[in-house]
């Protein structure tokens, strides 16, 4: 097989569970309260058709646990939680990866930075923040570990300082985009690409967490991870989501991607089981 299915959004299914993820600490919240349940949203995309499930560990990290009144060592414990249930989903289904989820910086501030890489902390204080909760996740029994909606250059400066420290550890790396050329922060995401090239540890380099119009342009200019958001745009007025998901659209729209390049492919929020069953489905019917 010339191309890998991602999962889809695993809050968005988790909310479709019945979980509330109205909290700074979104799915990860779960790995304290009911982790049976992200258990069973991964065996929910592997049977839809994924490849690869990605950890509920985005929005995981010490300081956020510690904020929330744990210790450092339960806080510790929760990352390797976290790897542990995708692992058990998988060895139950019988297939597939296990990506341990590194969101960004932005994700533990939960103000919206990881849309904007408007960050106060520079490329230094990025590698020192992220690098116990890398080494952590790394070390935990996942395949890969999965750098998400990367919104600055200096960040991503900072995780590739990490991944040189470790170059036994396989990772990508994928960035959240403003638009066809460009990451959040405005840099070149060509430039971003390039930052990784030479890495053979880094599997592909790419982008989520974007509206599906910009992935074309994104992977002409060298993604080859692509996992947008379902099409659907957030209202920060109304607190909604607008717009329309279409998973039939989605899934004819992931066999023009993988023809542009893609070599990994699902979906990032609003996507579902439903999403990566079409996008399984219409690659399956073309040819490679």
């Amino acid at each position: 097989m010339s191309y890998l299915v991602l999962d889809g959004g695993l809050a968005t299914h988790l909310e479709a569970l019945g979980c509330d993820l109205r909290d700074e600490l979104w799915s990860a919240r779960l790995l304290i309260e009911n982790p049976g349940i992200i258990r069973k949203a991964h065996l929910d995309y592997f049977a839809a058709g994924a490849d690869v499930a990605t950890t509920a560990s985005y929005q995981a990290s010490i300081p956020g646990f510690v904020r929330r009144g744990l210790t450092p060592g339960e806080a510790r414990d929760l990352l390797r939680l976290a790897v542990r249930l995708a692992v058990e989903a998988r060895d139950e289904a019988g297939h597939g990866l296990v990506a341990a989820s590194v969101g960004p910086y932005g994700a533990y501030l939960a103000n919206g930075a990881e849309y904007t890489g408007a960050y106060d902390l520079g490329e230094d204080g990025l590698f020192a923040w992220h690098r116990e909760r890398f080494e952590i996740l790394a070390s935990a029994g996942a395949d890969l570990v999965a750098f998400e909606t990367i919104p600055s250059f200096p960040e991503a400066c900072a995780v590739a300082r990490l991944l040189r420290l470790a170059p036994e550890v396989r990772a990508w790396v994928s960035f959240s985009c403003r638009d066809d050329r460009h990451i959040n922060d405005g840099t070149p995401f060509a430039e971003c690409v390039a930052l990784f090239s030479g890495m053979p540890q880094v599997v592909a380099v790419g982008v989520n967490c974007t509206p599906p119009r910009h992935i074309p342009g994104l992977i002409r200019a060298g993604a080859r991870i692509v996992y947008p958001n379902s099409g659907e745009a957030w209202d920060p007025v109304g607190r909604r989501w607008t717009g329309t998901s279409d998973p039939v659209s989605f899934g004819r729209a992931a066999v023009e991607w993988r023809a542009l390049g893609a070599t990994h492919i699902g979906g990032c929020c609003r996507t579902t089981p439903a999403h990566i069953r079409e996008i399984r489905a219409r690659l399956a019917e073309s040819p490679a």
